[in-house]
Protein backbone atom coordinates (compact mmCIF):
# COMPACT_ATOMS: atom_id res chain seq x y z
CA UNK A 1 0.00 0.00 0.00
CA UNK A 2 1.40 3.35 -1.21
CA UNK A 3 1.65 6.18 1.66
CA UNK A 4 1.31 9.88 0.85
CA UNK A 5 3.21 10.64 4.03
CA UNK A 6 6.48 9.66 2.80
CA UNK A 7 9.09 7.59 4.78
CA UNK A 8 9.28 7.75 8.21
CA UNK A 9 13.04 9.25 8.88
CA UNK A 10 13.49 11.08 5.50
CA UNK A 11 13.16 14.32 3.91
CA UNK A 12 12.39 14.39 0.48
CA UNK A 13 14.68 15.88 -2.15
CA UNK A 14 13.90 16.88 -5.79
CA UNK A 15 10.65 15.94 -7.27
CA UNK A 16 9.45 13.76 -4.20
CA UNK A 17 8.61 16.97 -2.42
CA UNK A 18 5.46 17.36 -4.20
CA UNK A 19 4.25 13.39 -3.35
CA UNK A 20 4.77 14.09 0.54
CA UNK A 21 1.83 15.51 2.60
CA UNK A 22 3.48 18.26 4.58
CA UNK A 23 5.85 19.14 1.93
CA UNK A 24 3.50 19.31 -1.10
CA UNK A 25 1.61 22.20 0.63
CA UNK A 26 4.47 24.57 -0.01
CA UNK A 27 2.60 25.47 -3.10
CA UNK A 28 -0.51 26.29 -1.70
CA UNK A 29 1.27 27.80 0.85
CA UNK A 30 2.65 30.31 -1.90
CA UNK A 31 -0.28 30.80 -4.15
CA UNK A 32 -2.64 31.82 -1.29
CA UNK A 33 0.43 34.03 0.35
CA UNK A 34 0.74 35.89 -2.94
CA UNK A 35 -2.91 36.26 -3.16
CA UNK A 36 -2.87 37.81 0.29
CA UNK A 37 -0.27 40.25 -0.38
CA UNK A 38 -1.31 41.58 -4.08
CA UNK A 39 -5.05 41.87 -2.34
CA UNK A 40 -3.52 43.76 0.76
CA UNK A 41 -0.98 45.99 -1.26
CA UNK A 42 -4.43 46.75 -4.06
CA UNK A 43 -6.67 48.50 -1.24
CA UNK A 44 -5.74 51.45 0.21
CA UNK A 45 -6.58 51.62 4.11
CA UNK A 46 -6.01 54.86 6.27
CA UNK A 47 -3.45 53.21 9.17
CA UNK A 48 -0.70 52.21 7.00
CA UNK A 49 1.10 50.95 9.73
CA UNK A 50 -0.91 47.56 10.21
CA UNK A 51 -1.00 47.07 6.41
CA UNK A 52 2.87 47.44 6.54
CA UNK A 53 2.95 44.71 9.17
CA UNK A 54 0.37 42.46 7.07
CA UNK A 55 2.67 43.13 3.62
CA UNK A 56 5.95 42.20 5.63
CA UNK A 57 4.76 39.54 7.45
CA UNK A 58 3.30 38.35 4.10
CA UNK A 59 6.47 38.90 1.90
CA UNK A 60 9.32 37.56 4.87
CA UNK A 61 6.92 34.25 4.61
CA UNK A 62 6.67 34.30 0.84
CA UNK A 63 10.34 34.66 0.36
CA UNK A 64 11.45 32.27 3.20
CA UNK A 65 8.99 29.59 1.97
CA UNK A 66 10.27 29.86 -1.72
CA UNK A 67 13.50 29.29 -0.33
CA UNK A 68 12.58 26.47 2.34
CA UNK A 69 11.45 24.80 -1.15
CA UNK A 70 14.15 25.23 -2.82
CA UNK A 71 16.42 23.90 -0.44
CA UNK A 72 14.18 20.46 -0.29
CA UNK A 73 14.03 20.60 -3.81
CA UNK A 74 17.82 21.05 -4.69
CA UNK A 75 19.01 18.54 -1.50
CA UNK A 76 20.91 20.41 0.09
CA UNK A 77 19.25 19.28 3.55
CA UNK A 78 21.46 16.22 3.23
CA UNK A 79 18.12 14.42 5.03
CA UNK A 80 19.97 15.52 8.34
CA UNK A 81 17.50 15.33 11.27
CA UNK A 82 18.39 19.03 12.49
CA UNK A 83 16.63 20.51 9.04
CA UNK A 84 13.43 18.37 10.14
CA UNK A 85 13.99 20.17 13.66
CA UNK A 86 14.31 23.92 11.60
CA UNK A 87 11.20 22.86 9.46
CA UNK A 88 9.06 22.35 12.41
CA UNK A 89 10.13 25.59 13.51
CA UNK A 90 10.32 27.90 10.59
CA UNK A 91 6.12 26.73 9.67
CA UNK A 92 5.53 27.33 13.73
CA UNK A 93 6.85 30.78 13.40
CA UNK A 94 5.69 31.55 10.12
CA UNK A 95 1.81 30.34 11.69
CA UNK A 96 2.18 32.49 14.77
CA UNK A 97 2.86 35.40 12.20
CA UNK A 98 0.30 34.72 9.57
CA UNK A 99 -2.31 34.31 12.77
CA UNK A 100 -1.49 37.65 14.30
CA UNK A 101 -1.59 39.56 10.76
CA UNK A 102 -4.85 37.85 9.51
CA UNK A 103 -6.56 39.07 12.99
CA UNK A 104 -5.57 42.43 12.99
CA UNK A 105 -5.92 42.41 9.21
CA UNK A 106 -9.86 41.33 10.03
CA UNK A 107 -9.90 44.07 12.84
CA UNK A 108 -8.88 46.73 10.57
CA UNK A 109 -11.17 45.34 8.01
CA UNK A 110 -14.15 45.02 10.02
CA UNK A 111 -13.25 48.86 11.34
CA UNK A 112 -12.86 50.64 8.19
CA UNK A 113 -15.76 48.99 7.18
CA UNK A 114 -17.82 50.91 9.30
CA UNK A 115 -16.08 53.58 8.34
CA UNK A 116 -16.04 53.78 4.47
CA UNK A 117 -18.48 53.22 2.19
CA UNK A 118 -16.68 52.61 -0.82
CA UNK A 119 -17.62 48.68 -1.34
CA UNK A 120 -14.78 47.51 -4.12
CA UNK A 121 -12.19 48.23 -1.47
CA UNK A 122 -14.00 46.20 1.45
CA UNK A 123 -14.70 43.07 -0.64
CA UNK A 124 -11.28 42.94 -1.43
CA UNK A 125 -10.32 43.83 2.05
CA UNK A 126 -12.75 41.00 3.11
CA UNK A 127 -11.05 38.90 0.13
CA UNK A 128 -8.08 39.50 1.57
CA UNK A 129 -8.60 38.45 5.14
CA UNK A 130 -10.42 35.23 4.01
CA UNK A 131 -7.03 34.17 2.26
CA UNK A 132 -4.74 35.11 5.08
CA UNK A 133 -6.49 32.73 7.60
CA UNK A 134 -6.43 30.32 4.74
CA UNK A 135 -2.63 30.47 4.42
CA UNK A 136 -2.67 30.61 8.24
CA UNK A 137 -4.66 26.98 8.12
CA UNK A 138 -1.90 25.60 5.77
CA UNK A 139 0.96 26.60 7.56
CA UNK A 140 -0.69 25.14 10.95
CA UNK A 141 -1.35 21.88 8.82
CA UNK A 142 2.05 21.70 7.44
CA UNK A 143 3.23 22.59 11.21
CA UNK A 144 1.05 19.33 12.56
CA UNK A 145 2.70 17.39 9.58
CA UNK A 146 6.45 18.26 9.66
CA UNK A 147 6.30 17.71 13.91
CA UNK A 148 5.26 14.35 13.13
CA UNK A 149 7.68 13.63 11.29
CA UNK A 150 10.22 15.38 12.54
CA UNK A 151 9.40 12.98 15.87
CA UNK A 152 9.87 10.09 13.43
CA UNK A 153 14.02 11.05 13.45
Amino acid sequence: MASNTGQMGYLPTGGSIFCTIPDILYIPELVFGGLVLSLVASTLLDPHNPQAYVISVTIFCFIVTFLWLMIFACGSHRNRSSWATADVAYHGFATLLYLSASVLLAYLTIIIGYLNNTLLIYQLDVAAVVFSFLTTVLYFIHTIFSAIRWKSF
